[in-house]
């Protein structure tokens, strides 16, 4: 007879599977005080992430039942990280592990959009550019040709004015 608690958190976890779209990011958090793994959920919460600690045995069995594929780090302590965003996911994972002198948290490996991702991929993903500083990047390229126009057009208004200037001056002496 199975444990109602695990039930519970084998449901829960499913559940935020499927809302995830399989994609998610296993970490080692042994070696975090209460204190910590609470400023590392806090951390996680503001790039728009989740931590879920669950047993290997549940998260197996939620990725077999679910028809995802199983991961090679489910060895040790392990938690899920959920995420809208993989690259500030693991940016904020990167940027917590190293302010904290053990590193931890640890990349374990991962899912994204069904594909099976190793620890390096995770750490790979952390030092790419977040979709907003992408957005802007591609913004400042879309408005510098706009921007060098308005200055070409300026500076042939600004030509012409000193032109005609230059005629007045002319005819006035």
């Amino acid at each position: 007879m199975p444990n109602k608690r695990n039930v519970e958190l084998l449901a829960a976890l499913k559940e935020n599977l499927e809302r995830a779209h399989g994609s998610f990011f296993l970490v080692n958090y042994q070696g975090l005080s209460a204190k910590e793994t609470h400023a590392l959920r806090q951390a996680l919460k503001e790039k728009g992430a989740r931590l879920f600690v669950a047993k290997n045995t549940l998260i197996r069995i939620a990725l077999k039942e679910l028809g995802l594929p199983e991961l090679d780090g489910l060895q040790g302590p392990s938690a899920v990280v959920f995420y809208q965003d993989p690259v500030a996911a693991a940016k904020a994972l990167s940027e917590f592990a190293k302010k904290n002198p053990k590193g931890i948290p640890e990349a374990k490996g991962g899912l994204l959009q069904g594909q099976v991702l190793s620890a390096k991929d995770v750490v790979a993903l952390a030092e790419l550019p977040t979709m907003d500083e992408l957005r802007a990047e591609l913004l400042g390229v879309l408005q510098a040709p706009m921007a060098e126009l308005v200055g070409v057009l300026g500076g042939v208004a600004r030509e012409l004015v000193g032109i005609l200037e230059a005629y007045a001056e002319k005819k006035a002496a």
